[in-house]
């Protein structure tokens, strides 16, 4: 069974940024390269969305276009961890993050393609 924590997360002024982390503390397959990982978040009163994912070597991300140009995905496979920039955060982008895993490579910013998830980190935009 794949655990991923979440680590990053907080308080932040708009225009500010934060870098969210994503780590496997455990794999059954030895390695976080086996695995494409994806970011969703959840505001308060609204359905889960996609925000981005990464293939398991790096070498595909894909991004929604609410952050495209302003979040950026990446790994550290050496290090069994992803990370999301997050650059020029805005109220909106206001949630708990979470980041998740299916079972192999299989980036998509299709939620129910997702196996493994996180417990969240909260994001907090305002002045």
């Amino acid at each position: 069974h794949l655990r991923l924590v979440e680590s990053g997360g907080g308080l932040v002024q708009p225009g500010g940024s934060l870098r969210l982390s994503c780590t496997a503390s455990r794999s059954p397959f030895g390695a976080l390269d086996y695995y494409s990982i994806g970011w969703f978040r959840q505001a308060p009163g609204k359905e889960r969305e996609a925000v981005s994912c990464i293939s398991a070597s790096g070498d595909i991300t894909q991004y929604a276009d609410s952050v495209k140009g302003r979040f950026i995905i990446s790994r550290d496979n050496a290090a069994k961890t992803v990370y999301l920039q997050m650059n020029g955060l805005k109220p909106e982008d206001t949630a708990v993050y979470y980041c998740a895993a299916p079972f192999g490579d299989d980036p998509s910013l299709y939620e129910n393609r997702y196996d493994y998830w996180g417990q969240g980190i909260q994001v907090t935009v305002s002045s």
